[in-house]
């Protein structure tokens, strides 16, 4: 378990490297930029918080939790479609060829992140 932000998208930049480099032989480059990759886990970071809108009395260490037991999943497959869409950003769909591609969007990954609501 994390402790901390950078603990958590450390562990997460770390799962999204191994997914990445499934495909690469021993002696090739990596097929990844891991500087890209932990801007892309940070950006994914604070979508869902800012989504989440945690209350003031929740504690670094509250949020850390939630985001790690309950939003792990969401904020990894934003990192990745984010980081899977650079050269081709703003598109929904490519095709070429006999080739399409269509991106899922990223609304509907934060769709599962519930916000927390203050009643006045």
């Amino acid at each position: 378990m994390t402790n901390t932000i950078d603990g958590l998208q450390n562990e997460i930049v770390d799962d999204l490297i191994v997914e990445l480099s499934d495909d690469i032989e021993e002696s090739e480059e990596p097929g990844y930029n891991e500087n890209v990759l932990k801007i892309k886990v940070k950006n994914a970071i604070r979508e869902v918080r800012r989504v989440r809108n945690y209350p003031k009395k929740y504690t670094e260490e509250d949020i850390v939790s939630d985001l790690e037991n309950n939003y792990y999943d969401v904020i990894h497959d934003i990192a990745l479609l984010e980081y899977n869409k650079i050269g081709a950003e703003g598109q929904s769909d490519h095709s070429e060829d006999d080739v399409k591609r269509t991106w899922v969007s990223k609304d509907d990954l934060l769709a599962s992140v519930h916000a927390f609501v203050t009643v006045l």
